[in-house]
């Protein structure tokens, strides 16, 4: 299978499409410790994060949260309009250099 996700290989000189077509919506998936003074205060964290590297203001509604069964993590669905995959690869990077969070897809 090919990186596209069909079953046939490229011609030599083919241009290969992108597995995402952008603009898009993009949903990110970003997980932290849940503490008492912290379920707030992580959702606005996650949320400057992004206002920073995509350089708009990123909505409060467009996060939904979810705490954890044991209430030790809490997980955020944060979906935003992206311009281009360097966008998206920048958002993952800042995701994985912040030590407030311990898991992101």
């Amino acid at each position: 299978m090919t990186q596209d996700g069909s079953n046939k290989p490229s011609a030599p000189g083919e241009e290969k499409k992108p597995l995402i077509e952008y603009p898009t919506t993009y949903e990110f998936k970003v997980m932290g410790k849940l503490t008492d003074d912290s379920a707030l205060g992580f959702a606005e964290h996650v949320r400057q994060l992004f206002k920073r590297k995509m350089g708009t203001e990123v909505s409060p509604d467009s996060i939904r949260e979810q705490p954890s069964s044991k209430g030790n993590y809490i997980s955020l669905s944060v979906a935003v309009f992206l311009l281009s995959e360097e966008q998206r690869r920048a958002i993952y990077e800042a995701l994985h250099e912040d030590p407030r969070i311990v898991y992101y897809l």
